[in-house]
């Protein structure tokens, strides 16, 4: 009988199903001119745009965002915050589990990975979520 209860058991557990759910890698919103953009990258390789429906992301754009979210770890711990400046075009916001980092495109002059951050940016808009 006891070896029943625990097929019965295993079977119920697996047709419930366990709906683990990856960590977030990284929020990144940009605002500026134009639209507000929100990008929300899951370690599980999924992407959700602008507060939409999750959808797959590419292997070599979660590859990214999980090499930005370590680059970014030591700011982000810092809390950097580097106010936008004259001639301002686009304000960033990346939030990590380490913190969050802001930061406008005149700052990525001094520092790469910021350039990368804005870079990455843009091209997940156009490529995963099909945005101008």
């Amino acid at each position: 009988m006891v070896p029943l209860l625990g097929i019965a058991v295993a079977v119920l557990l697996g047709a419930c199903g366990f709906d683990v759910r990856s960590a977030d890698v990284l929020l990144l919103t940009r605002t500026g001119q134009g639209t507000t953009l929100t990008l929300l990258i899951n370690d599980g390789g999924s992407i959700s745009c602008d507060g939409g429906r999750s959808k797959p992301l590419v292997d070599s754009l979660l590859i990214r965002a999980r090499d930005l979210a370590v680059n970014l770890s030591g700011d982000a711990t810092a809390n950097l915050h580097l106010p936008a400046g004259p001639g301002t075009i686009f304000t960033y916001r990346v939030k990590l589990q380490a913190g969050t980092v802001v930061f406008s495109d005149r700052d990525t002059v001094h520092h790469p990975v910021l350039a990368e951050t804005e870079v990455f940016a843009a091209q997940t808009a156009q490529q995963a979520c099909n945005l101008n």
